[in-house]
């Protein structure tokens, strides 16, 4: 019998890091892949600039939990190491070390083959100062950077409003604007100038307004006895904190009394109505929201009709149907009833004729000769 032995093979690169430019706040990701049997063990290492510096290993959570390191061993090895909130101390050289010897991490015992090493250049860079303003006048915005720095290249600009891109260029200048038609409470939210550089700087502006908010609906209605959900939301930044819902002189709804139910989550807000009355219900709602900058409200109105509201269309068919075949019932009443012959009946036309035929029958061909008729 001859026994299997698996075929060992020295663990392989394939995937390395690659070197990178980043700016002091960014964030930087590595990567690096090795094959081997058996699976290799992935390792990073770093080395600063330092002239004494020497290369130190990694951990997942070192330099105060900026450093995450996420690695799988599968049919091969993957790890993928995040720094963030760069720094300058994070300039320098990163190394992914991979191997499958068994002996690898022996205290005492020199492994019999070495790490294999594919190693990656980290530059942070500090961070140039971008200044941002924005003017409101005549029915426009204009939003505005100057990049501060002019040792950066710039070859364009793109303007940004969340993932939305708004407007994009090829020019060197560091001054760069974007101008939006419209009041300043219509356009609220995050902008982003970014200067396409190497590596990108950015510039960031918040347009902040009080609280736009609108209604779902303005006029809700629901039939008594069911739930009633009325609905406000705000569309304009910044986000609300505190949402309240009071009706006219009251006091505000608290969430669970009485039949009321409020659900709010960022920037909307639904108030239920459990069982609908008439009387108590029906009304105006005001919906208030509050954030940084202020307070907003919209206003919601209910009305809650009876459940036979619902039958009143459908009796209103009925009664139109009634209607109409009474008509029709009269009217076939008062027309002159024909005349049946054989329980068939016959035509005006057929009738004349035969009531002709039946004169001349009964006077006979001398009356109609005496008459100067054709006696024929």
């Amino acid at each position: 019998h001859f026994a299997l032995i698996p075929l060992q093979l020295v663990a392989g690169f394939i995937k390395s890091p690659l070197s990178q430019k980043r700016l002091t706040q960014d964030s930087v990701e590595l990567y690096c892949e090795a094959i081997g049997n058996p699976i290799p063990e992935i390792q990073w290492w770093f080395e600063g600039n330092e002239p004494n510096e020497t290369y130190a290993q990694l951990w997942d959570g070192a330099r105060q939990d900026r450093v995450k390191i996420n690695a799988t061993y599968n049919l091969h090895s993957t790890s993928t190491i995040y720094i963030a909130n760069l720094t300058g101390d994070d300039s320098g050289t990163y190394e992914c070390r991979a191997s499958n010897d068994p002996d690898r991490n022996h205290l005492s015992k020199s492994p019999k083959v070495k790490w294999i090493r594919s190693q990656a250049n980290v530059f942070v860079i500090e961070r140039p100062d971008v200044q941002t303003g924005f003017s409101d006048s005549t029915g426009k915005l204009i939003l505005s950077c100057n990049l501060t720095d002019p040792a950066f290249a710039v070859e364009g600009h793109e303007w940004k409003h969340g993932d939305k891109i708004l407007q994009t260029d090829t020019e060197s200048s560091a001054f760069t604007s974007y101008i939006i038609e419209g009041k300043k409470e219509e356009h609220s939210g995050i902008y982003e100038c970014i200067y396409k550089t190497s590596p990108e700087i950015k510039g960031e502006m918040n347009i902040s307004v009080l609280p736009q908010v609108v209604a779902y609906k303005k006029s809700e209605h629901g039939n008594e006895g069911d739930t009633g959900v009325l609905t406000c939301k705000n569309p304009s930044f910044p986000p609300v904190s505190d949402w309240v819902w009071y009706r006219n002189d009251q006091e505000s709804i608290v969430n669970g009394s009485g039949r009321y139910i409020i659900k709010s989550s960022g920037n909307k807000t639904e108030l239920r109505i459990l069982k609908l009355n008439i009387e108590e219900d029906t009304g105006d709602y005001h919906c208030s929201a509050t954030n940084s900058f202020g307070k907003g409200e919209a206003t919601v109105n209910l009305r809650v009709r009876s459940r036979l509201a619902a039958l009143w269309p459908f009796l209103g068919i009925v009664a139109e149907v009634l209607v109409l075949v009474t008509i029709i019932f009269i009217y076939e009443k008062r027309r002159k009833p024909d005349e049946v012959l054989d329980g068939k009946v016959m035509p005006q036309t057929t009738r004349t004729r035969m009531s002709a035929r039946e004169t001349l029958t009964k006077q006979g061909p001398g009356e109609c000769c005496s008459r100067g008729q054709s006696c024929s």
